[in-house]
């Protein structure tokens, strides 16, 4: 028996989920990317305790979702695996370009880019593919693409705020994984990035990002 894999070619639809109201009194726009196991809907839960006219937030959904247990009652979703990972990955960065030119941004307003865990990969895939220039960025708790080079960011002004933020006691970054991710993160961003260890673990604090906003 022969087994041929093949693939096709069609149109999809994915949702994406918008915290407050952009208007004329909005100063902050955010671009969030949720971790593995999030909807976007709940990940802007984290979000609530910024002022609602300032800041607008706009949360892209993951596209593979599935059950988190076997009493299928709650569903989290993931931005990709490793199986057939660069058409995946294709397939989230023409899904974000749609998500963006849905959402008109402002050139007076301060875009900034946060991802968490599984989302920080997707962050700054987007960053470089895209190539927008944003007030901040927030990486929080994640992995640093391997594909990633240097001069994918040479576009960014050395001005841009880059922040890298983990917890000492997280599991997902043991001490032998974190040190290749700092070394990403020298590597990436030409030591501009700043580092913000916090004592927890693989979780995300609404209070730390309140901190790092500039």
């Amino acid at each position: 028996m022969k087994v041929q894999e093949k693939g096709v070619t069609y149109q999809s639809q994915n949702s994406y989920a918008t915290l407050n109201t952009l208007s004329e009194s909005t100063e902050y726009i955010w671009l969030v990317f949720h971790g593995i196991g999030f909807l976007s809907r709940y990940f802007l839960k984290y979000f609530t305790g910024f002022s609602k006219s300032k800041h607008y937030f706009i949360a892209p959904q993951a596209p593979s979702k599935y059950y988190l247990n076997s009493e299928y009652k709650h569903v989290g979703a993931s931005w990709l695996t490793r199986e057939n990972t660069d058409v995946e990955k294709e397939n989230v960065m023409a899904y974000l370009d749609a998500v963006w030119a849905s959402e008109v941004i402002p050139k007076r307003c301060k875009l900034i880019i946060l991802g968490y865990s599984q989302g920080v990969s997707i962050a700054t895939r987007f960053l470089a593919y895209k190539k927008i220039s944003p007030y901040q960025i927030m990486l929080y708790a994640g992995g640093l693409p391997e594909e990633l080079q240097e001069e994918d960011f040479r576009y960014l002004s050395k001005d841009t705020p880059i922040s890298f933020v983990y917890g000492r006691r997280d599991p997902y970054l043991n001490p032998d994984r974190l040190m290749r991710e700092q070394d990403k993160l020298e590597g990436l961003f030409a030591g501009s990035a700043i580092q913000h260890p916090f004592d927890g673990g693989h979780e995300f604090k609404e209070e730390l990002i309140h901190k790092l906003l500039l």
